[in-house]
């Protein structure tokens, strides 16, 4: 009796411990089954280093995990035409469920499609660890739907970096495989002699010749001494007195001619005063006033015009060549 009793307790501890096991079970992964979505797309590249359980990435981010991948020709089955098979043969589903939960509002996936969003293979820098990897790429090439009905929402492959380094080198070499190097090797041999034989004695080593002779008769050290003294007399001039002091008298003109612009303004507003107060006397002085008054604003704006050149460039006014002579002058 008391083994029956030890029976029954061992026998309820473990399904009670059954029973908490599926309950941790179900507890942590709760929130990724209610959560998940499938998705599914297609590789006509190989998929070496991707498993079930790879993690799915976008933009780095985990957002899920591949659950299922193998032949599309066996997942599908296969089509009538012969080409189809073989693409169907030649193409691996890979399936995988994403946390909608970390992905927040986004648009539904035939918008998203449209946008750019594809799939590829990743690899982990130099692990060689393979995952999958979703992003929105500029420009990506139009999808094509599959000739059969998805068991899981669509999204687009596109073939991976690896992938297409491999294609363009297999390119570049198909493409060495088809030239003729015998005989691109015979023609750089020929164009090698004829540039030896002109070298030798054509018009080539006549032009050569030439050009020595002349680079031997100029007298080019000279011209390069000749040079350097015309630098070094225009550095004198420049930093010599004479330029200094000319540069001096123009400053001291320029505030000279600005003190008087600026006084200008109240003699003529006193000229004016003299004008309206006598105005009203006698005509004539007023039409004799005029032409004085237009003809100092006259030389008011000649004078600022001076005093701008001279603030620009004195050197301009002092050493400038003179004006050109008149007939009358003569």
């Amino acid at each position: 009796m008391a083994s029956r009793a030890s029976f029954v307790r061992v026998g309820l501890l473990l399904l009670v411990g059954t029973a908490v096991l599926i309950g941790m079970v179900l507890f942590l992964a709760g929130g990724r089954l209610r959560n998940g979505h499938m998705y599914e797309s297609y590789f006509r590249e190989s998929v070496q280093g991707l498993t079930v359980g790879s993690p799915v990435k976008y933009r780095g981010v985990t957002m899920g995990e591949v659950t299922d991948m193998g032949l599309t020709g066996v997942e599908y089955g296969t089509t009538a035409s012969s080409a189809n098979t073989n693409n169907q043969y030649q193409t691996v589903y890979v399936r995988y469920r994403i946390d909608t939960a970390k992905l927040g509002e986004v648009p539904d996936t035939s918008a998203a499609v449209k946008a750019g969003l594809r799939a590829r293979l990743a690899s982990a820098g130099l692990t060689g660890l393979v995952y999958l990897e979703l992003d929105f790429l500029p420009d990506p090439p139009a999808p094509r739907s599959p000739p059969w009905s998805p068991k899981a929402e669509f999204i687009p492959a596109v073939p991976s970096t690896l992938s297409q380094v491999q294609d363009a080198a297999t390119n570049i070499a198909s493409r060495l495989s088809k030239l003729d190097i015998e005989a691109l090797l015979n023609n750089l041999i020929g164009l090698t002699g004829d540039l030896r034989e002109q070298v030798d004695s054509g018009d080539l080593k006549q032009i050569l010749t030439t050009t020595k002779t002349q680079l031997q008769h100029a007298d080019i050290a000279g011209a390069v001494t000749a040079l350097r003294d015309t630098t070094k007399s225009v550095q004198a001039m420049l930093e010599g007195p004479e330029l200094k002091a000319a540069v001096k008298n123009a400053d001291l003109t320029s505030q000279r001619l600005a003190e008087a612009t600026a006084k200008l303004p109240a003699l003529i507003s006193a000229l004016q005063a003299t004008v309206q107060r006598t105005d009203g006397r006698t005509a004539d002085i007023v039409a004799q006033l005029a032409p004085i008054l237009r003809d100092t604003q006259a030389t008011v704006a000649n004078l600022r015009d001076t005093s701008e050149q001279l603030r620009r460039d004195p050197g301009q006014v002092l050493f400038g060549a003179p004006p050109p002579r008149t007939d009358g002058a003569r």
